[in-house]
């Protein structure tokens, strides 16, 4: 079948989008969907261990949040604003910038005296090719210099920017926090593992192309964007040795599903690597690796609300979405969670 766009919009009032993060980061709210029995229950996120199996595997994204988003100045002492989208090599990225008049080829832009960039290059949906010109450690001054880049929905900054990333986070690179990972906290983590259950990091910094809208009809002619993923050789084998043993594969958020099902074969093999994915997930898709899900609740006509509905199916993924909205269950970055099983 040919879905559109408008298949997978839903109503959602605004009082729904979560503004502040849950505090303990496990008391939020937990919707469990067995699609075996259709059966359907809610919960408190800690009470996950409940749903959980020696043998499983949890698999979650060490990706971490950069400080992307940060104010430079022209040299005529024009104000702009850059964010950082995707690291090309040591020197370069690909950034937002706004307003986009000031930012032709060749402009300089000054963020303090030991940071500047150049615009080198425009792409044709309007990103800047830049190159920086750092004295010190690129990271370390980004520290700095830089704020964290909160979805437009999100209208308050946390009071610990630490919120904005999950506490297994590792590897800078990410424009976004994968945000089903917010739930857990290290003790929550730690009564996991001594279930014995497998917790195994892949890798995907995510991209601000998460929150772009589709804006074609037909959802088959949208262009997913790119974003940089890994799969160490210690991942792969602990991942393959469990299918091989017919052990769960339960993915933390929809970007650790782009990643193992950008690594799988056809055979439903994990193959250790690193590249660029552009994996778009709609109904009806064939899962070659994750056999259940943990994520949170995605805006209306998203990529990710069709990633999550070719695990239940479109009807069913509305149906699940009516019920959290009627039960006043919280939305989006900072909102509550769902398992599908």
């Amino acid at each position: 079948m040919q879905y559109k766009k408008s298949d997978f919009y839903y109503d959602l009032p605004e009082e729904l989008i979560a503004q502040t993060p849950a505090e303990p980061r496990d008391s939020s709210r937990l919707l469990v969907y067995d699609r075996a029995t259709d059966r359907v229950e809610h919960r408190i996120f800690r009470d996950i261990t409940q749903y959980l199996k020696a043998g499983d595997v949890l698999v979650v994204n060490n990706t971490k949040v950069l400080p992307a988003r940060i104010y430079a100045r022209t040299e005529h002492g024009g104000h702009v604003e850059v964010l950082l989208l995707k690291r090309l090599d040591r020197d370069r990225w690909e950034v937002l910038v706004k307003p986009g008049k000031k930012c032709r080829v060749g402009t300089r832009l000054v963020v303090c005296d030991r940071l500047s960039l150049t615009v080198e290059g425009i792409t044709d949906s309007g990103e800047r090719i830049v190159r920086f010109d750092c004295n010190g450690v690129f990271e370390e001054v980004l520290e700095e210099v830089g704020s964290m880049p909160l979805p437009p929905y999100i209208k308050q900054k946390p009071a610990d920017k630490n919120r904005y990333q999950t506490v297994y986070a590792k590897t800078d690179g990410s424009a976004a926090a994968p945000t089903a990972g917010l739930h857990f906290t290290p003790e929550l983590l730690e009564r996991i593992r001594d279930m014995g259950v497998e917790v195994v990091e892949v890798l995907l910094h995510v991209g601000l192309g998460t929150f772009r809208p589709v804006k074609e009809e037909m959802i088959t002619d949208h262009k997913m964007h790119s974003e940089y993923f890994c799969v160490t050789e210690q991942a792969a084998a602990a991942l393959n040795r469990a299918k091989a043993e017919g052990r769960r594969i339960i993915a933390v958020g929809t970007t650790s599903v782009r990643t193992l099902e950008s690594a799988a074969g056809d055979d439903g093999v994990v193959r250790a690597g690193s590249g660029n994915t552009q994996i778009f997930i709609y109904p009806p898709y064939k899962f070659k690796c994750v056999d259940a899900l943990i994520t949170n609740f995605h805006l209306p006509e998203s990529t990710l609300i069709m990633l999550v509905a070719a695990l239940t199916g479109r009807e069913k993924i509305l149906q699940l979405y009516r019920e959290a909205v009627d039960k006043r269950y919280r939305f989006f970055s900072f909102g509550d969670a769902m398992m599908i099983v």
